[in-house]
């Protein structure tokens, strides 16, 4: 009995006497007609395998995936199984199904590959890297986000009002709030006379601006909305010109405040406690409540607990951007010194309706982290934020904000809503956009350009230097010659591997020792050195191209959204790459432009969006075989 392995830098499962493989090829100047990938099944026709989750601690797992079609395998059962039990698996229960049909992929010319000079390559896969960047970040624009989610329907029959809180014979304004039929919410709006829309995070004006314009149009004269107030915070630089005049116009009475990211400032806090005002002021059952809620909430909606001030919270937040954390348990800790998060947000607005609109940056999307959950229940408690600041060095965080902690795990103080507290009752929550959708958008479009693309997942987490080897150790595995065997390998070249995330940065402690740059831009100036040691060059008749992209369009404090490198990238450009490494200083370096004035840093400019970071591997023959 023959033992086939899937190959891999990742634990995946083996299988015993799979049967022969059938498929069929045929090969033409610039086109390939091939399987992309063969579904598991047994013999009855009931499909059952497993899919293959590759995450950079070499970790086997069942996951839900943004797009079945971009997997390797694919799987009904989301039911996790150890490699043993899989290696359990009998053949009599599984075969290969022949697939009735072969999709057609539109490859880059093959003739055209075997003459292009290396380096003209290189730059022909960087801007197919680029196309994909754009295409994960248009994916998930707010705008569009938002105006799927909520539609509006005026003038309802009678009939139609009768069976809403409308009186029969009236016409009734009916907002439908969700995008699956099934979980639907139908709100009236003559349920209300004042619509409070409230917006923080990096996409906070694009979101408001969507909404406002979803609620006004095609309205009557004749039936006039009920009055519109509110604020939005949003990042210094992420409101355009053209957001700023339609949310400041008269009839909606909305103001914009800018504050500062990812380290709170003044004016966060003073806006922050503004909009916490404009909450308690307009509660009330006839308040409607909106909350725009997206990435780098936690940092623009900052109302500090009455025992510490902003210093604390400033210091509290660099040393958790400085901890290596995850952004999950930075939000963790951060929730429990503000008054408005972890539910509290939604507890002000109480007895009012709260309809939350979310854009998630956090993997996962568990909504209580994202913004850190001021309109839902709280998942955490105090004892859990002690746990985490405890792992933290001796006086990292003021001792104020240890106190504060300390009294809340001894029950001194209260704790933030819970799933069963009453203020969630009238409270709708909606997901308008996640990774999921940026990484699905970059898979497509790596297909229509001629690439076998595949989803890796998207909770890619870690060092962002580590996540770095683990994208150029999957890239070495298909590109050189070593690979056990191709039959079993993730994909055929040209190959194009996807996955999402937010990985991390651990910074010294003394802040004064490391330069500037941002994760993204860490993870690509690691991925170029690791790409010229293993050799993924034109030396070994080989293009592989690495970008980490910010969705938001600005990777830490620089104007950058990330970086695209290759195997090359280190020759070409001046200067010590390791230094710009080790004193995390990658945006410098990367800043600068090789002999064709190119710079391998990504610059989108705010895209007014954030729903985390893509990556690409993009892998390449440079001639023929």
């Amino acid at each position: 009995m023959r033992t086939r392995i899937v190959s891999a830098t990742a634990i995946l499962p083996l299988f015993h006497n799979l049967g022969r493989r059938r498929f069929a090829e045929r090969k033409r100047v610039g086109l390939i007609l091939a399987l992309f990938s063969t579904p598991l099944s047994n013999c009855n026709g009931r499909r059952r395998a497993v899919s293959a989750f590759l995450s950079p601690t070499n970790t086997l797992s069942s996951t839900k995936t943004p797009s079945k079609s971009f997997l390797y395998y694919s799987t009904k059962s989301r039911t996790s199984r150890s490699v043993t039990e899989l290696l359990r698996l009998r053949a009599s229960s599984l075969c290969l199904r022949s697939p009735k049909s072969t999709r057609t992929l539109s490859v880059m010319s093959l003739g055209a590959v075997s003459t292009e000079s290396s380096e003209r390559l290189v730059t022909t896969v960087t801007d197919h890297a680029r196309t994909m960047a754009d295409a994960a970040i248009h994916s998930v624009d707010p705008v569009t986000a938002v105006r799927d989610h909520v539609r509006k329907l005026v003038d309802l029959s009678s009939t139609a009002a009768a069976n809403h809180t409308s009186k029969p014979g009236t016409k009734a304004t009916l907002l439908h709030i969700g995008i699956d039929p099934h979980n639907m919410v139908n709100l009236s709006l003559s349920d209300y006379d004042h619509i409070l829309v409230v917006a923080f995070g990096k996409a906070s004006s694009a979101m408001a601006t969507a909404l406002l314009e979803r609620l006004t149009e095609g309205q009557p004269a004749t039936n006039q909305l009920p009055s519109i107030s509110g604020l939005v915070i949003v990042k210094d630089g992420h409101a355009t010109p053209q957001q700023l005049e339609i949310l400041q116009q008269s009839r909606y009475n909305i103001s914009v405040r800018e504050a500062s990211h990812p380290v709170p400032d003044q004016r966060g806090v003073d806006a922050s406690r503004k909009l916490l005002d404009l909450v308690h002021t307009y509660a009330s059952p006839r308040t409607l409540v909106f909350a725009l809620l997206s990435g780098g909430g936690s940092a623009l909606f900052c109302a500090p607990h009455e025992s510490l001030t902003l210093l604390d919270l400033q210091q509290t937040n660099q040393a958790l951007l400085q901890s290596g954390w995850s952004i999950t348990d930075m939000n963790v800790v951060r929730k429990r010194l503000e008054t408005g998060k972890g539910g509290r947000l939604a507890a002000a607005a109480h007895p009012g309706t709260v309809v939350s609109l979310i854009l998630s940056d956090v993997l996962g999307d568990p909504l209580d982290l994202i913004a850190s959950g001021p309109t839902v229940p709280d998942t955490s408690t105090w004892s859990d934020a002690w746990a985490l600041a405890e792992t933290l060095p001796e006086k990292a965080l003021p001792d104020a904000v240890r106190r504060l902690m300390r009294a809340g795990v001894d029950g001194h103080l209260p704790d933030s809503p819970s799933p069963s507290h009453g203020v969630f009752a009238r409270a709708v929550t909606c997901l308008v956009g996640n990774n999921a959708k940026a990484v699905t958008a970059a898979a497509t479009t790596a297909q229509r350009l001629g690439y076998h693309p595949v989803i890796l997942g998207t909770r890619t987490e870690g060092e962002a230097r580590q996540v770095a080897r683990w994208l150029v150790q999957l890239a070495q595995h298909l590109a050189l010659p070593e690979t056990p065997s191709k039959q079993f390998s993730l994909a055929s070249l040209p190959a194009a591997l996807i996955c999402g995330g937010e990985t991390t940065v651990t910074l010294p402690e003394q802040s004064q020792k490391h330069g500037k740059g941002g994760r993204n831009q860490e993870l690509a100036l690691a991925a170029a050195l690791e790409l010229q040691r293993v050799g993924l060059n034109s030396k070994n008749d080989v293009v592989v191209v690495v970008a980490s992209v910010g969705t938001d369009g600005t990777d830490g404090p620089t104007d950058a959204a990330g970086a695209i490198v290759d195997g090359h990238t280190v020759d070409r450009l001046p200067g010590d790459a390791l230094l710009a490494l080790e004193t995390h200083n990658a945006y410098p370096y990367l800043a600068q432009t090789d002999a064709n004035g190119r710079s391998p840093l990504l610059k989108t400019g705010p895209t007014g969006t954030n729903v985390a970071d893509v990556y690409l591997v993009l892998i390449q023959k440079s001639r023929l075989k």
